[in-house]
């Protein structure tokens, strides 16, 4: 028996279904002085709260680079891109080790206080809801990698309106995992006409930490990608091309690369 992908969608996947956007990519851009806006908000600490020295100059850095325009780093384009997506009416979900303050110290989701238990959650400023409903979700996961991914993957499928990331504390963590990027992330859509869009983050590169701490193995995933064997047939566009692929295997080069990619 052949099954319809609907059969296996929730009610939500036909709330993003759009027969006129579908085959082009969205824009990705924001107004400038919107996205500063929503920069300033999530760049400042309340100043009745006491937060570490270094966090306070990292986030003081932060709001001088959106305030001018010049100098926004990884992490802030990062946030950037969350809360905007926030205010489009998106979800977004980011678990894996150590991914609320970030592996290399870049993104700080979640600040703590330095003279009480408890955190103050930047984008929660543009993210906050009145039925208590909670729009941005950062949360440390122990070390099963497997496990986690599984589960992410699960929740990517059950919630297209959510951007939903795995984050591998080094990219080569992933190998715990491997079984469940074969079998789903890269080939469920071809076995189970099942779309997904969950994003896995690793961070890698070569800092001598040692072999279990340098390389994300990126030919592993180039491998996986299923080849453009025909060649571009007329009427059927780029964006429609890469649409079909299974999976994109993305490097950006710049912060700003790294915004549009997670806008997209």
């Amino acid at each position: 028996m052949e099954f319809e992908s609907e059969e296996w969608e929730s009610e939500k996947w036909e709330l993003i279904k759009d027969p006129k956007t579908y085959g082009s990519h969205k824009n990705t851009g924001i107004n400038v002085e919107h996205l500063r806006e929503v920069g300033l908000k999530i760049a400042r600490l309340p100043e009745n709260k006491k937060f570490h020295n270094s966090l306070v100059k990292i986030f003081k850095n932060r709001e001088k680079s959106i305030e001018d325009g010049v100098g926004i780093d990884w992490g802030t384009a990062e946030a950037l891109a969350f809360a905007t997506l926030i205010e489009d009416g998106n979800h977004v979900r980011l678990s894996g080790q150590d991914v609320e303050r970030g592996t290399f110290s870049h993104r700080h989701a979640h600040v703590f206080y330095q003279d009480e238990d408890g955190c103050y959650v930047p984008i929660n400023s543009v993210a906050s809801q009145s039925d208590g409903t909670r729009t941005f979700i950062a949360s440390n996961s122990h070390l099963s990698e497997y496990a986690v991914l599984g589960f992410e993957f699960g929740y990517a499928q059950t919630s297209p309106d959510t951007l939903c990331l795995w984050e591998a504390q080094f990219g080569d963590f992933a190998n715990g995992a491997q079984i469940m990027i074969d079998q789903f992330i890269a080939s469920a859509e071809q076995k189970w006409n099942v779309k997904n869009g969950l994003v896995m983050l690793l961070p890698h590169g070569y800092d001598g930490a040692g072999p279990e701490h340098s390389s994300c193995r990126i030919e592993r995933y180039l491998q996986l990608c299923d080849a453009d064997d025909h060649p571009p047939m007329e009427g059927v566009s780029e964006d429609q091309i890469s649409q079909r692929m299974n999976m994109a295997v993305c490097y950006p080069s710049t912060a700003a690369n790294y915004f549009h990619l997670l806008r997209r």
